[in-house]
């Protein structure tokens, strides 16, 4: 028994070597999931913050129009107005999506008209048919920021008014609920598409074949992988939660060990599949279609780019059952929400429902050439 061990630590030591000789590998494994990482990182990094594009026209000369020009882009992040100085130019860029409005102050707006005690206005909203969802809510918006310039003329007492109530908790983040699905897809390459890539290319090198005249068995040979991709796995899974906190601020409140064992139970799962379909297939050309079948599904349907609640109910009841989903639930539950292992019992026994069924036809399909 220990002379068999032996040789399951032997292949552990050259697959991870292996790996880390393999500049392509590393690529795809480390710097890939990273490039997701700024680019989604870059969009749902900002706290959630609700802003709108608009273009900012004035043409009123009022002292109460510059002031309102210069209060919306100083002094508050609802706007990130652009540079056009005309409505023709903003209405070119509305027309292709560049722009949500365009706030025209006309002339009149803040003059001191014949009979009147104060000074009037109307600010323009111009939006496009296919953007009515922002400019509705632009409206309200609008009709907020002009209630401080109102206040300094009329003074009203609403009988009825909105009071908003913070909670002690702390919510997750936009990026805080992505990060747990960039992890996944991370994951899901390296448990995947690793074997799947690797497999084929060991066989048609005739390597896998002198392996089956040796006293290793398929078992063993299994184990072995599990181990170097554990390794990579926990390595990768370190640079991105190192990037995470330090440029994004990520929320990471779980336990440190709960979530690196999770983590390595789901690459064992995923890795699963990876053997099975890089363990069955001769070449590549049976390889890269059943891998591509299996994983665009999982990549779509599980959580990984956009949240599943998003989904339609039926949908989302379905997906609950992809190898993918409770790994990505169970890091979110772990990692930003601190929960427990006995928090997510659900998710790991969905988990290891999964390892039994595909380890079962991994070792059924397996073949050393």
């Amino acid at each position: 028994m220990k002379r068999k061990f032996f040789t399951v630590w032997i292949f552990a030591k050259l697959n991870t070597r292996r790996y880390f000789r393999d500049g392509i590998a590393i690529f795809f494994t480390v710097l890939f999931p990273l490039i997701f990482l700024f680019i989604f990182g870059g969009i749902f990094g900002k706290g959630g913050e609700v802003s709108f594009r608009v273009a900012l026209i004035n043409q009123s000369s009022t002292p109460i129009a510059a002031s309102f020009v210069e209060q919306s882009k100083t002094q508050t992040k609802l706007f990130k107005i652009d540079d056009s100085n005309t409505l023709d130019k903003a209405k070119e860029k509305m027309n292709r999506g560049e722009l949500d409005a365009a706030i025209v102050l006309p002339q009149d707006f803040g003059v001191l008209k014949d009979g009147a005690q104060n000074p009037t206005g109307v600010a323009e909203i111009y939006y496009t048919q296919n953007n009515q969802q922002a400019a509705q809510t632009l409206v309200p918006v609008m009709q907020a920021s002009l209630m401080s310039i109102n206040a300094q003329f009329v003074q009203t007492q609403l009988p009825f008014t909105v009071s908003a109530l913070q909670t002690n908790d702390k919510g997750l983040s936009s990026f805080d609920y992505t990060f747990s699905g960039l992890l996944g897809f991370s994951l899901l390459g390296l448990g995947i598409f690793g074997p799947i890539n690797v497999f084929p290319e060991l066989k048609k090198q005739g390597i896998l074949r002198r392996y089956s005249t040796t006293p290793i068995r398929v078992w063993q040979y299994f184990v072995a992988n599990m181990l170097s991709q554990v390794v990579i796995g926990l390595f990768t899974m370190v640079i991105m939660f190192t990037v995470a906190i330090l440029v994004f601020k990520l929320n990471l409140i779980g336990n440190i060990f709960e979530l690196a064992v999770f983590i390595a139970l789901g690459i064992i799962t995923l890795l699963g599949i990876g053997l099975a379909v890089g363990g069955w297939a001769r070449n590549e050309r049976q390889a890269a279609p059943i891998g591509n079948l299996v994983t665009f599904p999982m990549m779509f349907l599980s959580g990984t780019f956009f949240p599943r609640f998003l989904m339609p109910d039926w949908l989302q009841q379905v997906s609950t059952f992809i190898p993918l989903t409770p790994i990505i639930d169970g890091v979110r539950l772990i990692a930003t929400e601190g929960k427990h292992f006995i928090d997510i019992l659900p998710q790991l026994g969905i988990m290891g429902l999964w390892i039994v069924v595909i380890y079962f036809i991994a070792f059924k399909v397996f073949r050393w050439e």
